[in-house]
Parts: structure tokens; C-alpha cells; sequence
């Protein structure tokens, strides 16, 4: 069965920089489940994936604009302590999360006050060219449930 729309696909991958240097990889545990077609993936992922079957390696290089997006200039942001999530005692480089009308945003933080911290809002990864090493592991129909709720359940999918 090859990677169409409405149908679940799972796969190991190693995520790189441009230079090489690992950033990420699914070995030793699950491998990534989607429901494809509905844009749960990196648009260019998703697409690479298309059309793909049951055992297929292949590699395929993001260039922002299909990956994180380009670095926004207008990004910083002032916010309250408070309102970081993710960690404590923050410092310039750590990451966190706050809320937004948006719903959750991952952001890294510049600069920290007595009350205030100053937020870089861009994706870590924006900006980055990404390599993406693929094994495509598992190709299935998607279940009525999960074409109603619109991604992918079990292993390495998402779980109620």
C-alpha cells in the first residue's frame, strides 16, 4: 500500500542540520505515526512521504520555507514571568512555553527581569535547512474515528 491521503503511515527517521550534526531520531522507540494528508507533518515531509510504501529508505533536505519557516525579525516578545511553562530558575537559550490566543507556542528565551523575560517567539529550528533520513516502517487505512478527529491513534500517534 503506498502513502496516500487518509491513510496512516509510520517511519523512523534521524532529523539533521545542513552540516550533518544529529538533532533528533526515533531510534529506540516508536516510530512517528501521522495521518497523511491532513497536515500533522513538516509540509515538505508530508509531501516527500507521498506515494512512499512499506520499507522505503529515503532522504530528503527541507529548506525553511518547507520546514519551521524563515527566521521573523519581529519576534521578540515581552512577557511575564509567569507565564513561562517548562521549566524554572529560567536563563537566556532555554526553552519554554506559553500560552496564546494560538494555543500553546514553544519560544526561547532572551532575557530574564525581576518580573519580566523577553522571548524570541521563531521555532528553535526556524531558519534551518533539515535533512531528513526516512524509514517508512508501517502504511495502513485510517480508522472512521481517526479520519473524524483527524490524526492518527496508537503507538507514536495520539492517544485520548
Amino acid at each position: 500500500m503506498q502513502i496516500t491521503r487518509d491513510c496512516v503511515a509510520s517511519f523512523h527517521y534521524v532529523l539533521k542540520d545542513e552540516t550533518g550534526i544529529e538533532l533528533e531520531s526515533s531510534a529506540g522507540s516508536d516510530p512517528m505515526t501521522y495521518l497523511h494528508g491532513h497536515g500533522s507533518l513538516l509540509p515538505g515531509l508530508e509531501s516527500a512521504m507521498e506515494g512512499k510504501t512499506v520499507g522505503e529508505k529515503f532522504t530528503v533536505t527541507l529548506m525553511p520555507a518547507d520546514a519551521f519557516g524563515e527566521l521573523r525579525t519581529d519576534s521578540e516578545q515581552r512577557v511575564p514571568i509567569s507565564q513561562l511553562k517548562g521549566g524554572r530558575n529560567w536563563k537566556p537559550g532555554m526553552q519554554a512555553v506559553i500560552h496564546t490566543e494560538q494555543g500553546h507556542q514553544q519560544v526561547t528565551v532572551l532575557k530574564v527581569g525581576h518580573t519580566m523575560a523577553t522571548v524570541d517567539t521563531n521555532h528553535p529550528m526556524a531558519g534551518k535547512t533539515l535533512v531528513f533520513d526516512v524509514d517508512v516502517a508501517e502504511v495502513r487505512a485510517a480508522s472512521v474515528e481517526e479520519l473524524a478527529h483527524g490524526h492518527a491513534h496508537g503507538p507514536g500517534g495520539h492517544h485520548h
